[in-house]
């Protein structure tokens, strides 16, 4: 019998009522949610996040706190909080084991990150 284990996921979407922002506060705002992420991450609350390449969902993560922390962790976002995006929120059940925190840093700028 292989046991499951609980973790949460966040779908992150672009609203079609977003604001208008220049170059410049999106840029400042990308960097706003990633240093977002990145304390979530180095806090043990989120296990990876990255985007997805759609035009509507722009990005999942996912998280080892429960349903309602995870919600209250994703719409803090600062993306979220400025209007741009909107999120969903979902249980997840996997085999236990297989999904692990690493500790290791993650990007809080996109000045840090090199694309493929």
């Amino acid at each position: 019998m292989i046991r499951l284990e609980r973790f949460s996921i966040s779908l992150i979407y672009l609203r079609e009522d977003a604001p208008e922002m220049s170059a410049a506060e999106l840029e400042a705002l990308q960097d706003r949610h990633m240093a977002h992420n990145a304390d979530m991450h180095a806090a043990g609350h989120l296990l990876v996040a990255g985007p997805v390449l759609s035009p509507q969902l722009r990005g999942l993560s996912i998280y080892a706190t429960d349903l309602d922390e995870t919600r209250a962790l994703a719409e803090a976002n600062p993306s979220v909080q400025a209007g741009r995006h909107r999120v969903e929120v979902y249980p997840w059940l996997v085999p236990s084991g297989l999904i692990r925190y690493d500790p290791r840093p993650t990007p809080r700028s996109a000045a840090e990150v090199e694309e493929p």
